[in-house]
């Protein structure tokens, strides 16, 4: 099957949150006070084996990504497995901006516990959502790991997607390092549906940096996303 045509079996994106910005304070407050609980390392071991027995999982450029300190990680995105493969290998623990659906009221609770519990905050996708980044500068100051999808969602095309310019706000705003990785052969992950496992790699290159701007325009922002979704690009060629 090539790549992208399971993408006919996806549900719709739902790129708006209609629930209030209210309904996420606790959420962030939450990922502003608090380090990853137990979730994160219980679910690494329990992916870690299936990741390397049934994908194969290779990584590549470890040593690119600094053991300490703070660092954003930027890979791209094919599917809801790709924290998984982006993360297993890695030391650090990475706290992931996730679309707000995951989180708060009326939605599956045991995981909105999981996500919040692991570490990770969430963005109200299709709105200009500065608690997001507020969070997400707030773990790196602290010294953490944030990891940000380049592309902003899942390609559903089978092919790597366009960058958002949120990354390179991140970047920019922080002045933290930032880690380009390539993930590949998840496009074809629901596979195992039908008892097909892909072949997944990830690839994590040299990292970025960037002089820190307090206030970089939305043009700066995506021609920083560019750059480093250009290092993506490379990775995954």
């Amino acid at each position: 099957m090539p790549a992208g045509e399971e993408g006919g079996g996806l549900r719709p994106q739902v790129c708006r949150d209609e629930r209030p910005a209210e309904s996420m304070v606790s959420v962030h407050e939450y990922a502003r006070t608090h380090e990853p609980g137990w979730t994160y390392p219980a679910v690494r071991v329990v992916m870690g084996p299936p990741a390397v027995l049934l994908y194969r999982l290779r990584a590549s450029g470890l040593d690119n990504v600094p053991a300490e300190g703070p660092m954003i990680l930027a890979p791209n995105h094919f599917s809801n497995f790709d924290h998984f493969f982006v993360g297993v290998r890695l030391k650090r623990e990475i706290r992931f901006m996730a679309k707000s659906q995951f989180f708060g009221p009326g939605k599956n609770r045991a995981l909105d516990y999981l996500f919040r519990n692991a570490g990770h905050f969430p963005v109200r996708r299709g709105y200009d959502d500065a608690e997001a980044f507020v969070t997400a500068n707030s773990i790196l100051e602290r010294g953490g790991c944030v990891g940000i999808y380049a592309e902003g969602g899942r390609s559903r095309t089978g092919a790597l997607g366009e960058p958002r310019r949120g990354v390179g706000r991140i970047a920019l705003e922080s002045g933290a390092p930032v880690v380009p990785a390539a993930i590949h052969g998840s496009a074809e992950v629901r596979g195992w549906r039908s008892g097909r496992f892909p072949r997944i790699s990830v690839a994590y290159g040299e990292p970025l940096s960037f002089p820190v701007e307090a206030e970089p325009t939305r043009e700066r922002q995506q021609e920083v996303a560019e750059a480093i979704f250009e290092r993506v690009r490379g990775l995954y060629a």
